[in-house]
């Protein structure tokens, strides 16, 4: 699947390993269970996890910085919880890393993912740019602070109720 990053498809060479099969050399994708064994690794190539909604944040913060990738999965594009996990990855544990997200959420999501620190997102293949960046400028408003050092307009509602 195409990779989505600054508003570019960009290549993805990174490795995406399941729970049976053995660690390749090179840029690896790991679930959250292997993760000891890719820390095993020396020198192989770069190191990223995949956290499922369920799994906690918590449980990276030693690997972090060992980490250059962290990718949050939707199950369906109503479970939330991503957001919440590029928060907190961000905010609380000051990841620098590139968060990606993976499954099914909506180009109507597109600006929150950013908002919340996501800054790679899996597309399916031959999507349309034009549809993720029309959702990216649709929104021009925050009423409340992101990981991006906005000023929120908390206000702009009330002001237009005004006038």
């Amino acid at each position: 699947m195409p990779l989505l990053e600054n508003g570019q498809i960009v290549e993805d060479g990174w490795t995406l390993v399941q729970d049976d099969q053995s660690l390749p050399d090179g840029d690896i994708l790991l679930p959250l269970s292997r993760l000891s064994e890719g820390l095993g690794r020396n020198g192989q190539g770069r190191l990223g996890v995949v956290l499922k909604p369920d799994e906690r944040v918590e449980s990276l913060k030693d690997a972090l910085p060992r980490l250059d990738v962290v990718c949050l999965t939707f199950p369906i594009f109503r479970d939330g919880r991503a957001f919440t996990q590029a928060r907190s990855l961000r905010e609380h544990l000051h990841f620098k890393g590139n968060i990606r997200v993976s499954g099914h959420f909506l180009p109507d999501q597109y600006e929150f993912l950013l908002r919340c620190g996501v800054n790679q997102l899996t597309v399916p293949e031959g999507t349309d740019l034009g549809i993720w960046q029309k959702a990216h400028e649709r929104i021009t408003i925050a009423y409340q602070p992101s990981v991006l050092n906005e000023q929120p307009e908390g206000f702009a509602f009330r002001r237009y109720l005004s006038s």
